[in-house]
């Protein structure tokens, strides 16, 4: 298969960070790779501010809305942050923020009233907006949802190796063990369920303070966080999950001072593309755009 490089990582370091070895070899044998010029390359934007984190380590609103609509205008190659979310998402619409309140790592209240707020300026009411993590699946507001937004810190994962976008959506079924067997590998089958297929406008891996390592369920030690100062955001949430694994296999490799997987691998996110052909994992197919501060990205 041959070690080329693509943004500072191989492809066959990529494999072997995101899947088991026993499949590694051949999943992308034959993928090809983009020919020049081409710019048929997935977008997904990183963006970081040295400041959004204040002396507590708590997020500052104004400056994670600053980071959305910069994120977003990128995205979508609109002038302003109101113009981006009409692109993205309609008056008409019915929206579900999708969120995370695992109470270790939950997402931001700030970053959630941001989207909410991006949602209103597209002229969507208040009414028509909701914001659950938890039982969703049984929520009217989610179920005739017509726009979902996908909002969630990353972090490493007992059972699927990261905690990471496609996971997100495993409270819009009832009995989420169903999807444990072969460390969550078809979680993306998820995304076919009448409440989700086709619905989800907008995907943010939260990276301010991800957590990169763990042993057992419900792990979480602060030794293992670091402050990244980040948001990955993009409308493929495969390119984005995969982006995001290899920055925290960089952070792992920088704090173990070697070579050191994910354990499980988090080979969701590959089968989320080779199996389930949701999105794109594979980093030469993913167009990185790059926004603020940038030092010690990792990518």
């Amino acid at each position: 298969m041959g070690s080329q490089r693509y943004k500072g990582i191989t492809r066959r370091e990529f494999l072997k960070e995101t899947t088991a070895a026993a499949i590694a070899g051949s999943l992308y044998l034959g993928g090809g790779i983009v020919a020049a010029g081409s710019d048929a390359r997935t977008a997904v934007a990183l963006v970081r501010n040295r400041d959004v984190l204040d002396a507590t380590g708590r997020p500052r609103g104004v400056i994670l809305n600053k980071m959305l609509d910069e994120a977003i205008c990128a995205l979508t190659k609109k002038d302003t942050p109101q113009a981006a979310w009409k692109s993205l998402i309609r008056s008409s619409d019915t929206v579900g923020i999708k969120t995370n309140v695992w109470h270790y790592l939950p997402t931001p209240d700030p970053l959630e009233r941001a989207i909410k707020e991006g949602v209103m300026s597209a002229g969507v009411a208040e009414s028509a907006i909701a914001i659950r993590d938890r039982g969703v699946y049984s929520d009217d507001r989610f179920l005739k949802a017509t726009a979902l937004i996908n909002v969630r810190p990353l972090r490493t994962h007992h059972w699927a190796g990261v905690g990471s976008l496609l996971k997100n959506y495993i409270t819009f079924v009832p009995r989420p063990y169903e999807y444990h067997g072969d460390t969550c590998a078809d979680l993306a089958s998820i995304w076919r369920l009448p409440a989700v297929r086709g619905k989800t406008r907008l995907n943010i891996l939260v990276m301010l303070t991800p957590l990169f390592h763990g042993i057992g369920p419900h792990h979480f030690n602060p030794r293992y966080v670091w402050n990244y100062y980040g948001m990955l955001v993009g409308t493929d949430p495969v390119a984005v999950d995969a982006t995001g694994v290899r920055i925290l296999q960089a952070q792992r490799r920088l704090f173990f001072g070697a070579e050191r997987p994910i354990n499980p691998p988090p080979k969701h996110i590959l089968m989320a593309d080779t199996r389930h052909h949701l999105g794109t994992a594979d980093p030469s197919r993913i167009r990185l755009i790059r926004i603020g501060w940038m030092k010690d990205a990792l990518i």
